[in-house]
């Protein structure tokens, strides 16, 4: 499990005015909660916080936060930015333990060039991410499947991903997650070929038709 270092420190006082005395001083406003703790208002350096959620677990990254000489650990569950410079306005941090299971969104990919490509279909990706839950120390930056010798017509679920253990996905077993097929131009081609026949057929049986 990877974790990221952020200190923060105890705020007073809600509300536009509060929020612009700390942006003067490179700070934000964000709030510390989850179980066992009240919410509490404190404050971070957003550079830091940017810092922190750029390791390739992204918003899943756990986060040992130091409040107040206390040390909690937590996960970013909500990030206000601002829409143009993408710099963050206000953070929420949820308090993680490690017995408890969490829920995160996780990268989905593939691997390798698949066989059934090589003999002319087409890779399809039909899910970009993946719901996952896991113990925080489980906690995967991504998921990642090999399909070097997926076949046209074959398909990988979630059933068939090899995960580690204690990680779960939050979807169907049968869900498909990738799978191999014809090329459209190629086989929208040989369902016109096989057409044909049928359709000089029926015009020839037309009455008045040209013999």
């Amino acid at each position: 499990m990877e974790t990221q270092t952020l200190k923060a420190e105890v705020r007073e006082g809600r509300g536009k005015g509060p929020a612009r005395q700390l942006r003067a001083k490179g700070l934000i406003p964000a709030v510390f909660y989850g179980p066992g703790v009240e919410a509490q208002p404190i404050a971070v350096s957003p550079k830091e916080l940017v810092r922190a959620l750029s390791s390739e677990y992204g918003r899943n990254v756990v986060i040992d936060l130091h409040v107040d000489g206390k040390q909690e650990r937590a996960m970013v569950r909500e990030l206000q930015v601002e829409p143009v410079s993408r710099e963050p306005l206000h953070a929420d941090f949820y308090r993680v333990l490690a017995d408890r299971e969490v829920s995160v969104t996780v990268p989905f990919s593939t691997k390798g060039r698949a066989a059934g490509v090589q003999k002319g279909g087409e890779l399809n990706v039909v899910l970009r991410s993946l719901p996952l839950r896991m113990t925080p120390d489980k906690i995967l930056p991504k998921v990642e499947v090999d399909v070097t010798n997926l076949q046209i017509g074959q398909t990988i679920a979630v059933k068939d991903l090899e995960l580690p253990e204690g990680v779960t996905v939050a979807l169907r077993p049968d869900q498909s997650l990738a799978l191999i097929q014809e090329k459209r131009a190629a086989k929208a081609t040989d369902e016109d070929e096989a057409a044909a026949p049928g359709a000089a057929a029926a015009a020839a049986a037309k009455p008045g038709a040209k013999k």
